[in-house]
């Protein structure tokens, strides 16, 4: 085929591999999901309007151009990502087991598809949760019902079809394949559903807040920039006609916002500009700006340190500080990725068996190499722990003798001691 060919050819599309679920009633205004994409025109600037008409429009792909909305989905994805997501089941007896053998256990934190780390996977999909508000995964099971892989799907890809109480998902795999997929095979972590299935995004909830934020921004961009200057003008009344008169209009507006005349536009002799903007100070700018940004840190829960706002804390209330992050903020949206996800990745029989996932947030809390010792010493010398069990916290090899519990120092007490014995003690 030749250059020309190839370039106006239509592209090819993927085939779909299962035949259609035929749904009685496919309703596209219904509160619960919808049968095309919305992501395209939300995400794409069409999001939610404040009041105020003047306001920009928001949405989770303009918001995330704000530094405080991406460093707070950031923190929270990250955090949540880089500690264990561990796998438990839970006895009778209220003991519990960690399962490290189970097909989910390793697509969470090994590897969660083909060449791609569970990191990457579970970082995308709680970024994607916290900033949307909705995440999908594609997670299709084998013949026996065991899980295969963990495919992260582009939101903007995926159309959620109901019929009744199922649901259904139109779905662009990683493969590029086109699937309508049901639910089972679909895991879907959804934020503030009301009706528990049509996450909304805490952006588009907060958007007169937001959209503050993000016009704070535009003013301080024009501000420093100074490409952009707001004022009236004054223009000489010495037209032939409205038609000369609007082409000089547009010729000064023109040359106002150029940006290569750095605020300095080029105009007629009897042209005249009268500013309207405020400076930076009367404005206060840099006020309004870290108030937005503390909004909107409360909107995602997480305290201001942990966006380097410090005039809250210092280094003295920092291990406190990290306490209140992890009880507040981490717990809030850790608890329902956890709960999503057993939904999801377990089998009903395996959930009303006792298996369940925890994050292990106690390697964001890992103490000085000092205060784990004089930690460990008291436990072992309690009674508390066993050495062998603190020696394998710490990933040393257990010792021959060291299962036994040391006894207080107040009872030296032995088990071939009489009655009598121990009573005259």
């Amino acid at each position: 085929m030749s250059i020309i060919g190839r370039i106006f050819a239509r592209p090819v599309q993927p085939v779909r591999v299962e035949p259609s679920v035929a749904a009685p009633v496919a309703c596209a205004d219904g509160p619960s999901g919808t049968s095309q994409p919305r992501g395209w025109i939300s995400e794409g600037g069409w999001g939610a309007q404040s009041r105020v008409k003047t306001l920009p429009r928001v949405s989770a792909t303009l918001a995330q151009r704000h530094a405080t909305v991406f460093s707070c989905c950031n923190v929270i994805a990250g955090d949540l990502a880089k500690i264990p997501l561990k796998l438990y089941q839970r006895r009778e007896d209220g003991q519990e087991d960690r399962l490290r053998d189970h097909p989910a256990a390793y697509l969470l934190n090994v590897e969660s598809a083909p060449g791609i780390p569970a990191i990457v996977s579970r970082y995308a999909l709680a970024y994607t949760f916290a900033l949307r508000g909705n995440a999908f995964a594609y997670a299709p099971r084998d013949g026996g019902g065991e899980l295969e892989l963990l495919d992260v799907l582009n939101p903007d890809a995926v159309s959620v079809l109901k019929s009744g109480r199922e649901r259904f998902y139109d779905i662009e795999d990683g493969a590029g394949v086109l699937r309508r997929s049901p639910s089972r095979t679909i895991l879907h972590l959804r934020y503030m559903a009301l009706d528990g299935w049509t996450g909304r995004s805490p952006l588009e909830v907060a958007a007169e807040s937001i959209g503050l934020a993000l016009a704070g921004q535009e003013s301080a961009a024009r501000t420093v920039s100074g490409t952009s200057i707001r004022a009236y003008i004054n223009m000489e009344d010495t037209y032939e006609d409205d038609e000369a008169y609007r082409r000089n209009a547009r010729r000064v507006r023109a040359a106002i916002e150029d940006p290569e005349a750095n605020g300095l536009p080029l105009l007629g002799m009897n042209d005249k500009i009268q500013r309207l903007d405020l400076s930076a100070a009367e404005q206060e700018l840099l006020a309004a700006r870290r108030f937005d940004r503390e909004q909107i840190a409360s909107v995602y829960r997480v305290p201001p340190t942990k966006l380097q706002i410090l005039e809250y804390g210092v280094k003295a209330n920092a291990e406190q500080a990290a306490i209140d992050y992890l009880t507040d903020c981490l717990l809030h949206w850790g608890k329902q990725l956890e709960d999503q996800y057993a939904l999801s990745l377990l089998t009903q029989r395996e959930r009303e068996g006792g298996m369940f996932f925890r994050h292990d947030f106690d390697t964001l809390l890992r103490p000085t190499t000092k205060e784990r010792y004089e930690a460990m010493a008291k436990a072992v010398g309690g009674p508390f722990i066993s050495p062998n069990e603190a020696r394998v916290k710490e990933g040393w090899q257990p010792k021959p003798g060291g299962d036994d519990l040391y006894p207080p120092p107040n009872m030296t007490r032995s088990e071939n001691q009489t009655k009598d014995e121990q009573d005259a003690e």
